[in-house]
């Protein structure tokens, strides 16, 4: 099969048109299908970070959209293991408009003690201060304050929708943490202040750390057993599984993108299928005069073959190349942060597996043909007429 590669490739480009197709669809199959594995490795195969390995979420049994009380906070912080707790309130709102390129994740927290949670945060220390002593005080990732221009000193307006009100904030730090791209924090005190007496007694979310990885499986069943019979009850997670509740809101995304996964391969396949059923039945002359120049029935097998396989490669690199140009916008767009994922783009778990996919498909898609194809003998294929 190897010593007819060079053939093999100058026959899959022989029809032009038919080739460009095929390999046009091969390709733009195989970038949706590259963008849904590294997806589905970013959310379910992803390792975490050392400070996620130490860090924990207290939410609501039920549901994330409904709160817990402010005085489980205490509680949390007496349990064994627990070397901190703060306040994690998602913000939403608006910054300027609904435009999705001013949205960007936005959380309450008690500074001092979020500081200390962040353990892979690096901030100068006056900014830090600066975060701790000045109540209309927030900072914002680098990478979000390059994509929208905050600098120190600026003032930042945001408008609430779960909450009421207007927030007049002040940037006083740029932060970097590779668990907590394109996001913003600012103090939960400050929001407090403009909330109805009734509603300050209410919290999203309780962020722990623990002394040490070891602890957290028994911080969290502690946990939840301490508010087991509590009107609201907790689920306690790690931070990665927290933040994949926020995808869990679609439903079973891994069922969903397996499904989509398999329906996009099986297209593959139809098309590739197709168009070698097509390029074998109009050369089955061609096969007839291979056999009488002493081509046997295992290098025709492999000619055609290697034909399906370097339409099927051609595509699968082009579709690569597409996949890695829209993970990497997903990354720059901030996509990633609502997972808890900073970077969205190919691994080579993501490249191997789709050009193997993609090998995969160009093999099964001709073996039928070429297989009946090396089994005409050379009289029928000489008298074809098809």
């Amino acid at each position: 099969m190897f010593r007819y590669l060079s053939l093999a490739f100058k026959n899959s480009l022989r029809n032009k048109r038919r080739s460009f197709l095929t390999i046009s669809s091969v390709a733009v199959s195989l970038c949706l299908l590259g963008v849904l594995i590294a997806i589905y490795h970013a959310l379910f195969m992803h390792d975490q970070s050392p400070g996620q390995a130490l860090r924990l979420v207290v939410r609501n049994r039920v549901s994330l959209a409904q709160p817990i009380y402010a005085s489980y906070e205490e509680k949390v912080r007496r349990v064994p293991g627990v070397k901190e707790v703060s306040v994690w309130n998602w913000y939403g709102g608006t910054y300027k408009d609904q435009d999705q390129k001013n949205f960007f994740a936005r959380f309450a927290v008690e500074p001092k003690a979020f500081l200390t949670i962040r353990t892979q945060l690096d901030m100068p220390n006056d900014q830090r201060q600066a975060f701790i002593k000045d109540r209309q005080a927030c900072i914002v990732s680098d990478d979000l304050a390059r994509k929208l221009g905050f600098q120190v000193g600026q003032r930042i307006q945001l408008t609430g929708d779960i909450y009421p009100g207007t927030l007049d904030l002040k940037v006083v730090g740029i932060y970097h943490d590779p668990d907590a791209t394109q996001s913003m924090f600012f103090n939960w005190d400050y929001l407090k202040e403009t909330l109805p007496v009734g509603r300050r007694s209410y919290i999203g979310t309780i962020a722990v750390l623990a002394d040490s990885p070891d602890s957290v499986p028994r911080i969290a069943k502690a946990v939840d057993d301490m508010f087991e019979n509590a009107p609201p009850q907790t689920k306690t997670e790690s931070e990665q599984q927290f933040a994949l509740s926020f995808v869990s809101f679609l439903g079973n995304i891994k069922v969903f993108l397996m499904a989509i996964c398999a329906a996009v391969t099986f297209t593959i396949l139809l098309v590739s299928g197709n168009t070698m059923a097509m390029s074998v039945r109009e050369r089955i002359k061609e096969v007839g005069v291979l056999k009488t120049l002493g081509f046997t029935n295992e290098g025709i097998l492999g000619i055609i073959i290697g034909e399906a396989l370097c339409i099927a490669l051609i595509g699968g690199v082009i579709g690569l190349v597409l996949a890695w140009l829209l993970t990497t916008g997903l990354t720059k767009s901030g996509a990633g942060a609502m997972v808890g994922v900073a970077d969205l783009g190919l691994t080579w778990f993501t490249v191997v597996l789709s050009l193997a996919i993609a090998l995969f498909i160009g093999f099964i898609s001709s073996f039928v043909p070429a297989w009946n194809a090396a089994r005409t003998n050379i009289l029928d294929s000489l008298r074809y007429a098809g």
